[in-house]
């Protein structure tokens, strides 16, 4: 199971820059993370919304 963003994700893009394995991309200001995903957590620590949860 990938990470998932919630709706109090902005799109700011931090996500999208901490990802090491670039699954997160960013549509409609809202970011999206693929099943290319890890699961390393570095996103959930670099979103300052906590929008993102494993």
């Amino acid at each position: 199971m990938a990470a998932k963003a919630n709706s109090k994700c902005v799109g700011c893009g931090a996500c999208v820059r901490s990802c090491p394995v670039d699954a997160i991309t960013t549509e409609d200001s809202k970011a999206v993370i693929s099943d290319e995903c890890v699961e390393c957590g570095a996103c959930i620590s670099a979103c300052p919304q906590r929008a993102i949860s494993i």
